[in-house]
C-alpha cells in the first residue's frame, strides 16, 4: 500500500498498472526531451540553467502527464537533478563523462550529459558510452540494453551538434555533425552485424524528416535494412518562450528531437508533447518538447 501511494503521486494510472503488473504483456512507452541546462548547481552565465524550486515543480508537474517507462534525456547536468523532474520509481543511467575519474571531460562549472531515467520494473543493463566525438568532452552517447517482451534492444541518448539543422554548408558545425553522423552509421552497422535491436533517441539538432535529408543518408548508409524514422510524419507543436519575447511563445516548424527504431523493432509513429502554454510563460522550462512512441 506504501508502494501504491508513492507511485499515484509521481504516475498516470496507466504507468500504475504497468508497475504493479510487470509480468503481463504491456506496450513500453519511450521518450526523448532535452531539458536545457537542468542543474540544481547553476551558472551565473547561463540564465536558462538558473530554476527556481517553483520550475522544477512545473516540469516535474508536466512530466507527471508524460510519464513514460524510459526516458531518455539530455543536457542534464547531475542526477539529482532529473530526479527533481521524474520523481520516483526510476533508475538514473547518466553518461560516463560524470564519473569522477573522467575530470578531463568534464567543464568545471556546469555540464551536459546525456543519460536514461527508466522505470524500475524494466530490464536494464547498463552499457558504456559511445563516444561521437573523438577528443571533445561534448556529444557522447548514454547506452543501455534493455529486455521487453523477451526482445533485447540497445539504447543510446544522443545529442548531437548545433548549428546546421538543415542543408548541408562547408561550416565547422556542419562538419562536426556529417562526423557524428558517419560515426551512429558505424554503430548501426556493427548492431546489424551482430544481429541486434536497436533505438536512438535524442536531440539531432537536425530536421532527419526533411525528403532527401543529407545527415539521414549518412546515418543509414550501407545498412542493408534501412531503420525507420519514426518521426518522420511527426507534427511539430511544440510551443517554447520567445527569446525576442518572453511574454510570447514560439512555434517551431520541424522536429529536431527524433527516435530511430530498427526494422525488427514494431512501434507507434512517434508524437511530441506540448508544453501548457501557461507553464511555458510562467516558469523556466526548456526549450525543447519531449517526443515518445510505444513499442508494441
Amino acid at each position: 500500500m506504501i508502494r501504491l501511494i508513492c507511485y499515484l503521486k509521481n504516475m498516470s494510472l496507466v504507468a500504475l498498472a504497468i508497475s504493479l503488473f510487470p509480468t503481463t504483456g504491456y506496450a513500453l512507452t519511450l521518450s526523448t526531451w532535452n531539458i536545457e541546462w537542468l542543474s540544481i548547481t547553476p551558472s551565473q552565465r547561463i540564465p536558462q540553467s538558473q530554476r527556481s524550486t517553483e520550475d522544477f515543480q512545473a516540469l516535474s508537474d508536466y512530466y507527471s502527464t508524460l510519464s513514460p517507462d524510459i526516458l531518455a534525456f539530455q543536457e542534464v547536468d547531475s542526477i539529482e537533478a532529473i530526479q527533481k523532474v521524474v520523481g520516483s520509481g526510476y533508475r538514473f543511467y547518466l553518461s560516463d563523462r560524470a564519473l569522477p575519474a573522467n575530470k578531463r571531460l568534464q567543464f568545471s562549472e556546469i555540464n551536459q550529459y546525456t543519460g536514461f531515467a527508466i522505470r524500475d520494473t524494466v530490464q536494464v543493463t547498463d552499457r558504456p558510452d559511445f563516444p561521437l566525438t573523438k577528443g571533445e568532452r561534448l556529444r557522447f552517447a548514454s547506452s543501455v540494453q534493455i529486455k521487453h517482451q523477451g526482445q533485447v534492444i540497445n539504447l543510446l541518448s544522443v545529442h548531437l551538434k548545433a548549428g546546421c539543422s538543415g542543408k548541408y554548408t562547408n561550416t565547422s558545425s556542419c562538419r562536426t555533425l556529417s562526423q557524428q553522423g558517419q560515426t551512429l552509421n558505424q554503430w548501426l552497422k556493427q548492431m546489424e552485424r551482430q544481429g541486434e535491436s536497436y533505438i536512438v533517441l535524442g536531440d539531432f539538432n537536425h530536421n532527419l524528416a526533411f525528403r532527401g535529408d543529407w545527415l539521414w543518408t549518412t546515418i543509414t548508409e550501407g545498412l542493408a535494412s534501412s531503420p525507420r524514422l519514426t518521426t518522420k510524419e511527426t507534427q511539430a507543436v511544440c510551443k517554447v518562450k520567445s527569446r525576442k519575447n518572453p511574454d510570447k511563445t514560439h512555434r517551431f516548424r520541424s522536429l529536431i528531437d527524433h527516435i530511430i527504431v530498427s526494422p525488427d523493432v514494431g512501434s507507434t509513429t512517434a508524437i511530441q508533447n506540448p508544453m501548457p502554454t501557461e507553464q511555458v510563460l510562467g516558469y523556466q522550462m526548456s526549450d525543447h518538447c519531449p517526443v515518445t512512441i510505444e513499442l508494441n
